[in-house]
C-alpha cells in the first residue's frame, strides 16, 4: 500500500519548497497528484524519489530540458545508457565553460582591485573600471546564468 502524504510532508521529505513542487507540476516534471475528498494534493514515496531526483539534477546544474530528458530515460530503465552519458557529458562541458568564465572574472576583479590606490569614490579605480569597460583587460565578460 502506498503511503499518502500532503504537499507539506512531501516538501520536507524531498527538501524542496512547496512552490517548487507546484511549479514542477505546472511544467510537467511532476505528475498531477491525486486529491483527497477535501481537495488536498496527495503524494506517495514514488513522488518523493522523483522530486529528490529532480532536485539533485538541478543542483548538478542540469537545465529543465535536460532534467525532462533524464526523467524520460529513467522511465525506460532497460534502454542503453548512452543517452544519459551524452547528457552528462554536455553538462560537464557547460560546467567547464562556467569555470573558465569564473576564472576570467576572478582575474579581472583582482586586477582592478589591485589598481585602486585608495582615496575617495570619485577617484576610485575600481569604480572607474566598472564605469568604463575600456578599463578592463578583457573585451567582454560573459554574464553567468544562475544554476
Amino acid at each position: 500500500m502506498k503511503k499518502l502524504m500532503t504537499i507539506g510532508i512531501l516538501s520536507s521529505a524531498a527538501k524542496v519548497k512547496v512552490t517548487t513542487i507546484r511549479y514542477y507540476e505546472n511544467v510537467g516534471l511532476m505528475c498531477t497528484p491525486d486529491r483527497s475528498a477535501s481537495g488536498q494534493r496527495l503524494y506517495n514515496n514514488v513522488d518523493v524519489e522523483r522530486l529528490s531526483f529532480i532536485r539533485h539534477a538541478r543542483e548538478l546544474g542540469f537545465s529543465m530540458d535536460s532534467v525532462r530528458d533524464l526523467l524520460a530515460l529513467q522511465d525506460e530503465p532497460d534502454q542503453d545508457c548512452s543517452g544519459v552519458d551524452s547528457l552528462a557529458q554536455k553538462q560537464l562541458v557547460e560546467v567547464q565553460k562556467r569555470l573558465n568564465n569564473l576564472q576570467a572574472l576572478e582575474s579581472e576583479l583582482k586586477r582592478i582591485i589591485v589598481s585602486c590606490d585608495g582615496g575617495n569614490v570619485a577617484t576610485c579605480q575600481v569604480m572607474a573600471s566598472i564605469n568604463n569597460h575600456a578599463g578592463c583587460a578583457t573585451e567582454s565578460h560573459e554574464r553567468l546564468k544562475p544554476l
